[in-house]
């Protein structure tokens, strides 16, 4: 082609494959293999970013489609840093070919995806996905190849069973890989058989320290509030009730949206997103309406429960193939056609169909839980008994988990809570591995902990003791109202301030307080060095130190962005302007199209006061010092993600200390150390986002004061 041509996906694709298919065949063929290689887009993803999801499926299977029509044999999704986008890649790849799927994901010095996911969670996600292999590259690793075969060696022979080089080998790393490893027998795959459920960050494991609490408060039914909260799309007064359940111990959310009226194939989603945007606990998608089910399991991030199916034919044709599709643990109910047998064994007969129904669809055991069900005892007094000896009989004769929503037993007696906590307490005795519950009810919260403190899993009384501490004698308890309790809507999150709304990243209420307190007369410059700064310092701090994640900084930034906008409203509305706290510019250098790092460093930068200035991605040198001179920037921050763009990095700050001289260069990269940035001339170093900040900020303020700020931070 001639200069200046431009090809399309396909023809791209379609020569890469032909060039190595030419390569392997000159090698001698064989065992050799030509792999479709899809790296990430560069973009985050929403609700960090903004790419919709359905948008990345597409965009990778383009390259999918392409990729099999031009004779690859497998696909590769590598160096992936984002848990959902590495699923929409894996989508892409299902459900555009039939080719064999490897999946690897890029993990940082705490282990940690960049967006927060632990090696466990990626692993259920992508055993969920049923990919054909899954591993990790890139990131981290040593730099020749005698170190590179000495940890390799040591992988394969924890269990590694596929080696091969990334970012940096070379064919010398390669060839003593072949050497040193090749005759090692691969270690024999032992199934675990664990039953796991995730969000973006970690994994909970049903049953492993009975019971995995369900918080069931995020459900319309019986709740005038929160159905109220759902037509009106109040979604501050909806994720609140998510945080509360989460700050009072709760493992996992129920999500149901079923009431009349509402869209729910496209509500349950939405609240699914918006949950996962503040907090990071694994979601139960609690919905009968098959559509909704898929619309929500196929974009939550994680694997999660889904509840539910049970021994209907009908809902077994429907629910089980979308498991199978997209992952998760299933909730299997003990009814069918004829309802809900009577006997504990009748519920097991029925419990034993849906597991073989679902082994049929390559659901293994472990990624079920079975609801014996439990009627009200009001009703049926051996309600409770049936109920407990299904209990015992499932775990015994299916050996798979079981779940509760306990307070069934209960309707229409007095003293509910007494009478729940007493059977939660019975069910644990008798095998049960996850509870149904409100996690706000003190009664059922203390027959938990009594359940683990007299069961062995309370080491040194710990948690027992700090959530009992003693009772001075002068102080006599108020009684509580145990309908107050169970229905209360707000009682964890008493804290109502602006800067704690901006630090759980909930921008509706984050911008509501603003708006309230400017109108009740607070200082809008009071209110940002007050409570928007302080929050999202505190947020970095946790960030910086590994107790926050990315999508929860995020949220911070843009919950503190949501209250500044209200600010800016009332500045410019008085004529009052608050100053820019400097103007930085930032770019992804030349031949790099990754963008991620840039992004979260601008909408960070920016949620501080700076005004930032985006060159975009592969960006030329010359571009840089020409933004440089043409706004008179004194910082610019930039960014490469690949080992073949840290040239282009060298030669961009070498233009602009020669051709600007007052301008500092600071950078940043998955592929950069700070002693590599010190080589290559840079004036500063992050690992993260929080760090450019904080080095922005001290420059600045450092010129208003008359001081100097530079040098190489670690």
């Amino acid at each position: 082609a001639g200069e200046g041509a431009t090809h399309g996906c396909a023809e791209l694709v379609a020569a890469a494959i032909a060039n190595a298919r030419r390569a392997r065949d000159e090698a001698g063929g064989g065992d050799r293999f030509v792999a479709l290689d899809i790296g990430p887009t560069g973009r985050l993803l929403a609700p960090l970013g903004d790419l919709d999801f359905e948008d990345a499926v597409v965009a990778f299977a383009e390259q999918v489609r392409a990729g099999a029509a031009a004779g690859a044999d497998l696909v590769v999704v590598e160096t992936m840093s984002d848990l959902h986008e590495l699923k929409a890649a894996v989508l892409a790849v299902r459900e555009n070919c039939d080719l064999p799927v490897f999946a690897t994901a890029t993990f940082n010095d705490r282990g940690k995806l960049l967006t927060g996911a632990d090696p466990a969670t990626v692993v259920a996600l992508l055993e969920g996905l049923h990919v054909d292999a899954l591993g990790l590259n890139c990131g981290l690793g040593p730099d020749g190849p005698e170190a590179f075969t000495e940890a390799m060696e040591r992988l394969a022979r924890r269990g590694a069973r596929i080696l091969g080089g990334c970012c940096g080998t070379t064919p010398a790393h390669i060839a003593a890989l072949r050497a040193r490893c090749g005759s090692i027998a691969p270690v024999p795959i032992t199934p675990k058989r664990r039953t796991i459920v995730s969000s973006y960050t970690h994994t909970v494991e049903i049953g492993a320290t009975p019971p995995t609490i369900i918080g069931e408060r995020i459900n319309p039914t019986g709740k005038k509030r929160f159905q109220q909260a759902l037509r009106e799309g109040d979604m501050a007064y909806i994720l609140r009730q998510g945080l509360e359940q989460q700050e009072a111990g709760a493992d996992v959310l129920d999500v149901n949206v079923g009431l009349p009226g509402v869209d729910e194939r496209a509500m349950l989603p939405r609240i699914a997103g918006e949950l996962q945007a503040v907090l990071d606990l694994p979601l139960q998608l609690d919905t009968s309406n098959p559509a909704a089910l898929e619309a929500a399991l196929r974009r939550v991030n994680g694997k999660a429960l889904v509840n539910s199916v049970n021994g209907k034919a009908e809902s077994m044709a429907a629910v089980l193939p979308l498991v199978a599709k997209y992952g998760g643990v299933l909730v299997c109910l003990c009814l069918d056609e004829t309802g809900i047998p009577p006997t504990a064994e009748g519920r097991v007969a029925v419990a034993e169909k849906i597991v073989h129904e679902a082994e049929r669809f390559g659901i293994a055991r472990h990624d079920l839980v079975v609801d014996p069900l439990c009627l009200s005892v009001s009703s049926d007094p051996t309600a409770a008994t049936v109920t407990l000896e299904a209990i015992r009989l499932v775990r015994e004769r299916l050996g798979v988990a079981t779940i509760l929503g306990v307070s069934n037993v209960s309707f229409g007696l007095p003293r509910r809570e007494a009478l729940n906590a007493g059977f939660l307490m019975l069910a644990l005795g008798a095998g049960l591995s996850a509870g149904i519950v409100n996690p706000n009810n003190a009664a059922l919260m203390d027959a938990i902990r009594v359940f683990r403190a007299l069961h062995g899993d309370d080491p040194g009384f710990e948690t027992y003791i700090r959530t009992h501490p003693p009772i001075p004698a002068s102080e006599t308890p108020k009684p509580r109202n145990p309908e107050t309790a169970e229905s209360r809507d707000a009682g964890m999150l008493e804290d109502r301030h602006l800067s704690a709304a901006v630090r759980r990243g909930l921008k509706s209420e984050a911008a509501r307080l603003a708006a309230e307190a400017l109108a009740a007369g607070v200082d809008s410059l009071a209110l940002i060095d007050g409570e928007l700064v302080p929050a999202l310092d505190e947020v970095g701090r946790g960030f910086e130190a590994g107790t926050v994640f990315l999508p929860q900084l995020l949220a911070a930034a843009e919950a503190a962005g949501a209250a500044f906008d209200e600010i800016k409203t009332r500045l410019a509305a008085s004529g009052a302007v608050r100053g820019s706290a400097g103007r930085v510019a930032l770019a992804t250098v030349k031949g790099d199209i990754h963008d991620i790092g840039k992004n979260i460093v601008k909408v960070l930068l920016e949620n501080y006061g700076f005004d930032v200035l985006d060159l975009g991605r592969d960006v030329a040198p010359e571009t840089v010092v020409a933004a440089i001179r043409e706004n008179g920037l004194r910082l610019v921050g930039l960014s490469a993600l690949m080992t073949t763009t840290v040239a282009a990095m060298e030669e961009t700050i070498r233009l602009v200390h020669a051709e600007c001289p007052g301008c500092r260069v600071m950078v940043g990269g998955a592929v950069l150390t700070s002693g590599y940035a010190a080589q290559i001339g840079a004036d500063f170093y992050s690992k993260d986002a929080m760090g450019a900040v904080r080095y922005a900020t001290s420059l600045f303020e450092g010129a208003e004061s008359g001081a100097t700020a530079g040098g190489n931070a670690p």
